[in-house]
Parts: structure tokens; sequence; C-alpha cells
């Protein structure tokens, strides 16, 4: 396997479903793009106010590298907020319940990869964010 370089030009946002009036979040793969095979990565844009769904991975570990903005993520049962500002990174084990959110004002970034990717669906679960 050769090295790959992914540009901000290369990737493509797609928008994450909804609700009508809900802030969106958005993502652009980046794993298909650089040809990674032992670990899943994405890039994720949250616009003020969105919030993704709270699940819990089997056997994969995932770790959040802001970019910026702050990241609020909920961690374990009974959720716990954590707000970690740019520059700051979260390992989340497998078996550990999360959501993370953007409760500030302007789009929050991260850079999210997890190991090993898995081809199963996490298990959803009732939402933290309040």
């Amino acid at each position: 396997m050769r090295p790959r370089i992914v540009g901000p030009a290369d990737r493509t946002w797609l928008t994450r479903p909804h609700e009508p009036g809900e802030p969106a979040r958005h993502v652009a793969g980046l794993s298909d793009a650089l040809g990674s095979t032992h670990v899943r990565a994405n890039v994720w844009r949250y616009e003020p106010g969105a919030g993704g769904r709270r699940h819990r991975h089997a056997t994969q570990e995932e770790t959040f590298v802001v970019l910026s903005g702050t990241l609020s993520i909920y961690l374990g049962e009974p959720p716990v907020r954590h707000d970690v500002a740019a520059g700051g990174a979260v390992n989340v084990p497998a078996g550990t319940a999360v959501q993370s959110a953007n409760h500030g004002d302007c789009d929050l970034v991260t850079h999210v990869y997890g190991y090993p990717p898995e081809s199963v669906n996490a298990e959803i679960l009732a939402s933290a964010k309040g």
C-alpha cells in the first residue's frame, strides 16, 4: 500500500439525518479516501446546537480530537458531561456509552477515529443531551 494524502478540498461533506429545524451534523469520511484498513476515520462538523446519537460500540474504541470549537461529550452510565476545547482529545473505550454535542455558538469540528473498525452498527441509547 502506498501513502495517500487527502486535502480539505478532497472531502465530501454528507449531512446526517436530523429533524426539521434541528441543527445539522455533517461528516466527511476519511477511511475510504485514505485507503485505511485498520481504523475507521471521519471528520465531523456540528452546527451550533447539534448533537449526535448516544451510542455504545461493542468492540470499537473511539478517539475524538477537537480541531475547532468545544466538544461537549457525555460519557458513561449515568452520562456525565465533559467539555473539551480545541486541541484536546478524548479516548472512549469499547463498551462505553457516548454522545457528542455542540453547545457552543460556532461550528465544532472533530476528527474521530475508531479501532478496530466495526462491521455492525453501534447500540443506540436514550439521549443524554440536555
